[in-house]
């Protein structure tokens, strides 16, 4: 599932790296917080890897 913006990207990116080790998972904030509890680590990287270029910074919820 390809990330649908910038900041979902980075938030999917941070999540990642606390899953794999490479960060505190007390360092997330809350997107990646939740990120990292209910995704897979190949669905991290699917999102993470998202090409940024031409996304919004954030998309609205509705």
């Amino acid at each position: 599932m390809p990330a649908k913006s910038k900041a979902q990207q980075k938030a999917a990116g941070a999540a990642l790296a606390a899953k794999r080790g490479e960060k505190k998972k007390s360092e997330l904030k809350e997107a990646s917080k939740s990120m990292e509890k209910s995704m897979t680590e190949k669905e991290l990287e699917e999102m993470a890897s998202t090409k940024r270029k031409g996304k919004k910074e954030h998309v609205s919820k509705s």
